[in-house]
């Protein structure tokens, strides 16, 4: 019986540290896969268009220090994408990500992000007319 017991706890803690090892893997790919879609330029941006208002004397050690708030924000920012995504899906992506239209994408998102923003705000500016005018 105690052997038995021994066994399951082994097979337990094998199991937990094989799947920890995948976890891990998984999340180190799909932050790859979150730096590939352009993310980390568009955080890079901000980081530099917040730093506008820091003084030129202090603004390296600003961005120095900014910068390393980027894994905090790529770790939490996995954890959403491994909810919505199975590994494979995410080896795909990156896989697409590393393509020359994956590449152009990437390099695009954030402009056409931007251009459907201002498309939504107007649209939604449209909406909110009509619904005023059926108040």
């Amino acid at each position: 019986m105690k052997k038995t017991l021994l066994f399951c706890a082994f097979i337990c803690l094998l199991s937990f540290t094989v799947q920890a090892q995948d976890n891990s893997e998984f999340k180190k790919e799909t932050i790859e896969f979150i730096k590939l879609t352009g993310s980390g330029s568009a955080f890079e941006s901000a980081i530099d268009q917040i730093g506008m208002m820091v003084s030129e004397t202090n603004k390296g050690e600003y961005v120095k220090e900014a910068s390393k708030t980027l894994d905090a924000v790529y770790e939490k920012l996995a954890e959403v994408y491994m909810q919505e995504f199975t590994h494979e899906e995410i080896k795909e992506l990156v896989m697409f990500y590393n393509t020359t239209l994956g590449k152009k994408l990437a390099e695009k998102q954030l402009t056409l992000t931007q251009k459907a923003m201002m498309i939504g705000q107007n649209w939604g500016m449209e909406v909110q007319a009509l619904a005023q005018k059926y108040n």
